[in-house]
């Protein structure tokens, strides 16, 4: 496995352990937290992860590729956040996607890919709300594997997926001599 690789899946699995260990000390301390809540809360973790990235990063380095084969800072952006709608327009009754991401040279500047980033992590959300906590347990056809499965489920499938390309990006942000926001010290 190339190097990068395996730095960017460590960084994914990182991601996604500190909002389930959130939700396990408010069920230690006796609080409900429902599947949707627990959804939701990795959904909106990750993303917030993600749109960080996407605001912090210069916008002159946003087609840097570590390699030339690899996609462009901007062009992971776009497909980490394009693909939520494979999701997102199934859980609300829609058709899927008709392409896994909107390509590059549809967005001129860092503030359209920052838009268009938040505006798929809204919508994710919003279409989790929408479901509520009896939507969990809905059934989806996948456009991919076309088995039935678990909104929750499938959620988490494009919550790992956010993780990975997050863990990615932060191996971008390493070959560019930077520092990922969430590793600068808090304060």
């Amino acid at each position: 496995m190339n190097r990068v690789l395996m730095v960017g899946l460590i960084l994914a699995v990182a991601a996604l352990a500190p909002t389930r260990s959130r939700a396990q000390e408010a069920a230690k301390q006796g609080k409900t937290v429902t599947e949707l809540d627990a959804v939701s809360q990795t959904w909106n973790d990750v993303g917030r992860k993600l749109i960080a990235m996407a605001e912090d990063f210069p916008e002159d380095k946003y087609d840097f590729k570590p390699h030339p084969s690899q996609r462009s800072f901007a062009e992971q952006l776009l497909h980490a956040a394009g693909a939520n709608y494979y999701f997102t327009n199934l859980a609300k009754g829609e058709k899927p996607p008709a392409e896994e991401e909107p390509k590059r040279d549809q967005f001129k500047s860092k503030a359209e890919i920052v838009a268009y980033v938040k505006k798929a992590i809204g919508d994710g959300a919003d279409a989790l709300k929408a479901k509520g906590e009896k939507g969990m347990n809905e059934r989806l056809t996948d456009p991919f594997s076309h088995d039935k499965v678990r909104v929750a489920d499938f959620a988490y499938g494009f919550i790992e997926h956010m993780g990975e390309h997050y863990g990615q990006l932060a191996v971008y942000y390493r070959v560019a001599g930077l520092v990922p926001p969430e590793s600068r010290p808090k304060k």
